[in-house]
Order: structure tokens, then C-alpha cells, then sequence
């Protein structure tokens, strides 16, 4: 079942319905049940494995609290092993078998290839995160294991951020099923204007978008001219933006409607000044994930609980670029088991350490200077990176990047015209609602009046575009992670 069909518009009305009506425990049942139900429109026969998931670390977490702390570790070990092991199965195995008979056939060996029929499970890599992080504060003790097995398991499945995010911690997420909040009718009025924007980003920009992207993608590398590698490197960007952003204002919306908050996971990330700071922007849920469990604990920067104090530099390590590129590394192999994803994260570590090393000359400039020429240096160089991400090949992918070394590649175009058109106007668009939002929309809530007629307007266009063009014919992008 996927966000941009009628199915589910008539499951969230069913949920949400029924859940302002009933008791507590027949309400998180209600949850718990309509998420599997969600779940298994895909395909019912992985149900199981998104429970082992839940029921291992249910236990386990239980486990924790009566043991002793070598105990501790081993209940971690057996939590971290069958997520990590379950996920390694369905994700990356057919990726390390065929690579490594490739390796030794290269080295004189004569191994035929293998052919696996493994289908991967949607979502497991968000909802899997999301199981890892639940046990991991348990071990170091910033929550205390969930004795409410029903609770817990709604926690994980969800389903609004079952198949892509935002991947959340429990603290965010079980206080609030467990103390249900008075209902409000700004829960549903909220949650449909952020529903109804994400089906706008996702139907109306999104896969429109696509076309051109997979169009332009399609043609023959040596046929493309070094603008078409910066055109095609910007509309999937913003492609990729669109779609991703819109399932998370959906799974916002949706949430909201059940009087649960999420956190934002996006905030204007092509705004962004510096690679850091795009990434405080882009798939924050993520990034703060691979931060806190990764690649702190690579530095030894013990986490404490943010509650009682925030950080603690336990060691000043020598080898935070080392662990950056392992931490960048893990996250682009994450998104997919393919040599282009791990080169994405790798070009993204390499971004980062030059920015590091040159940091300290830029902040002698004025701030002004900063931002206008932080902004104008990241934006291309974070477009690029999505190269290798939609690239077919590594070959590619580097095939595309040499072009833009050689100034005989800016000598012709080989797409449509209209396609760097609509490519500027996205860009100079991005970048006008930016603006809005930050300086205009502050002026218009200051009076309710303004405020309701600006609202019914931009709710009556979005609602008339979104019909236009509602087609569930395209999922979303990070359903396939």
C-alpha cells in the first residue's frame, strides 16, 4: 500500500476514525493491527520477519534489565546480530556472493555466478534502525525497557514511518500512544494540510520531475554534454527532494491526525551554507541516527542522555576523518547494495573533510559573505553528489563527472530545450518559497483574517493540482531502501 493511492487515503480515514473512539487498549490494538493490515498489502508473507524484529528486541530489552552487565552485552550482541543478520540476508547478500566470486574468478579461480531469488522486504532498513536504536538505549540505559509488548510493537510497525521513515527513537514515540492526548479538531485540520502537501510534492512535482530525469538519464552517456550532466545532477536532486519529502509530510499528516507529533525530517537542505549543515537539513532523522550510534561512538564521544547534560568528549581521537569515511560509507551503502551508493557517501566524507580543512580561513569573512558564497559553493556540489545515486553504473557515473573537466563538453545540448527551463524554474521556485516562508508567512499569521484567506486559497490550488494529477503509478523513491 503506498501513500499516493486511494487504498490507503480510506485506510487513514478507517484509523483515525475508530481511534478517537475507543479505550486505550483497543486503541493501540487498532494501531498495531492496521499497520500489519498496512503492511501486508505488500506482501503479507514478510509480516513475519518485521515481527521477529520486534518480538527479539521486546525480549531482549527485558532481559536487560534483570541481568548483569556482561549479560547486557550478550542480549545486545543477540538483538544486534538478528537485525543486522536479517537485513544483510534480505539486502546485501547477493551484492558480497556476487562480488566475491567475481574477486576470486579474478585472482585464477573458475566459480560460476550464483542466482538468488531474494526479494527485499519493504522498509527494512528504516524499521531495522529503528529496533537497533530502541535496544542500544536500553543498554546504555537513556530509556527503560517497555514491559507493554502491544505498545512497543506500535512503536516499530507504525505504520505512517513504517516503510520510510522518519526513523524514530522510542522516547519520541511510546510516551506519546501511552498518554493519549484530549482530542483536538487542529489534529485532523494540521494533518490533512500536511498530507495534502506532500501529495502535492510527491504527484504534482515529483513525478512529473521523473519523467524528465528518467528521459535524460536514458540517453547515452557519450552523447550527453557537460550541461546536461549539471541539468540531470539538479532536477534529480530536486526529484529525490520532492518525493522524499513529500512521503514525510505525509507520514507527518498522518501521524498528526492520530494526535502523534514527529519530528520534522526536512528543512530547505539546498539552503544550506556548509555539507554539515545540509546535513542538519536533509533526511534528519537519518543523519542523526548514523551520528549518534555510529559515528560518535567510532571518534569515543560517549553519548549521554541529552535530558542530563548532552555529549561527553571521552577521547580526543585522532581519527575522525578515518571514521567519517567509514560512518559515510555505511550510510551510502545503506540506500542500496551497489558500488554507486557506497561512492555517493564516500564523495560526501571527502566534501566534508575539505570543508573542515578550509573552515577555519572562511570564518574570517563577514557573515553575509559566508552565507551568499556557502550557499552558492555547497548547492552544485551537493547536486552532484546525486550522480552515482541515479547513475546506472560506476562508469557511469565517472563518465558523467569527467565531462565537466572539459570545456569542449559545454559546446552543445543534448536534451529538449524545455528541460533546462523547467530545471531554472524549479531552482529560482525552491528558492522564492524559501524566502516566503521565512519573511512573508510570519506577516500573514500575524493576523487570523489574512491568515484564513491566504490558508483557504493555498489549500483550494493544492487540492485542485493534486487531483489533476493524483496517479498512484509511481512509489515513492526510499520505499526500495
Amino acid at each position: 500500500m503506498i501513500f499516493n493511492s486511494l487504498t490507503y487515503l480510506l485506510l487513514l480515514i478507517v484509523v483515525v476514525s475508530l481511534y478517537w473512539l475507543l479505550p486505550y487498549r483497543a486503541r493501540l490494538s487498532l494501531i498495531f493491527f492496521s499497520s500489519l493490515i498496512f503492511y501486508g498489502f505488500w506482501k503479507i508473507k514478510f509480516i513475519p520477519v518485521l515481527l521477529i524484529s520486534v518480538i527479539v528486541d521486546w525480549i531482549v530489552s527485558q532481559k536487560m534489565q534483570i541481568v548483569h552487565k556482561k549479560r547486557k552485552s550478550k542480549l545486545l550482541l543477540i538483538s544486534l546480530v538478528t537485525n543486522i543478520g536479517l537485513l544483510f540476508y534480505f539486502k546485501y547478500l547477493i551484492f558480497f556472493a556476487e562480488n566475491s566470486i567475481g574477486l576470486i574468478n579474478f585472482f585464477g579461480g573458475n566459480i560460476d555466478s550464483i542466482t538468488f531469488k531474494i526479494i527485499l522486504p519493504l522498509g527494512i532498513s528504516f524499521y531495522t534502525f529503528q529496533t537497533i536504536s530502541y535496544t542500544l538505549d536500553v543498554y546504555r540505559g537513556f530509556i527503560k525497557p517497555e514491559k507493554d509488548f502491544i505498545l512497543f510493537a506500535c512503536y516499530v510497525t507504525f505504520f505512517p514511518q513504517l516503510v520510510a521513515g522518519p526513523i524514530l527513537r522510542a522516547k519520541e514515540v511510546i510516551p506519546q500512544f501511552n498518554n493519549r492526548p484530549t482530542f483536538s479538531i487542529n489534529f485532523i485540520y494540521i494533518g490533512m494540510r500536511l498530507i495534502l502537501f506532500g501529495l502535492f510534492l510527491k504527484v504534482v512535482l515529483a513525478d512529473n520531475l521523473s519523467i524528465l530525469v528518467d528521459t535524460g538519464f536514458a540517453i547515452n552517456v557519450e552523447n550527453m554534454s557537460a550541461i546536461d550532466v549539471w541539468t540531470l545532477a539538479f532536477l534529480f536532486g530536486f526529484q529525490i527532494y520532492f518525493d522524499f519529502s513529500g512521503y514525510s509530510f505525509i507520514a507527518l499528516g498522518s501521524a498528526r491526525m492520530l494526535g502523534i507529533i514527529f519530528p520534522n525530517n526536512f528543512n530547505f537542505p539546498y539552503i544550506a551554507s556548509s555539507p554539515k549543515e545540509f546535513w542538519r537539513r536533509w533526511h534528519i532523522s537519518l543523519s542523526s541516527w548514523i551520528r549518534d550510534y555510529l559515528y560518535l561512538p567510532l571518534n569515543n564521544i560517549k553519548v549521554l542522555n541529552r535530558s542530563e547534560g548532552g555529549l561527553e568528549r571521552v577521547v580526543k581521537t585522532k581519527g575522525s576523518k578515518k571514521s567519517l569515511f567509514t560512518t559515510m560509507g555505511i550510510m551510502g551503502l545503506w540506500h542500496g547494495a551497489n558500488w554507486t551508493f557506497l561512492i555517493w557517501g564516500l564523495y560526501h566524507a571527502a566534501i566534508i573533510s575539505i570543508y573542515r580543512i578550509t573552515q577555519p580561513k572562511i570564518s574570517k569573512f563577514p557573515n553575509w559573505f559566508k552565507t551568499l558564497a556557502g550557499i552558492s559553493l555547497t548547492l552544485p556540489i551537493m547536486m552532484l553528489s546525486w550522480i552515482p545515486f541515479r547513475a546506472s553504473s560506476l562508469s557511469d557515473a565517472f563518465s558523467m563527472w569527467s565531462k565537466l573537466f572539459n570545456p569542449f563538453k559545454y559546446t552543445w545540448l543534448g536534451m529538449r530545450e524545455n528541460t533546462y527551463l523547467i530545471t531554472f524554474l524549479v531552482l529560482i521556485g525552491f528558492f522564492l518559497v524559501y524566502l516566503f516562508k521565512e519573511k512573508v508567512s510570519p506577516i500573514i499569521n500575524s493576523s487570523k483574517y489574512i491568515s484564513l484567506i491566504f490558508d483557504s486559497i493555498f489549500i483550494m490550488i493544492l487540492t485542485s493540482l493534486v487531483i489533476i494529477f493524483f496517479r498512484a503509478i509511481n512509489q515513492f523513491i526510499y520505499f526500495q531502501f
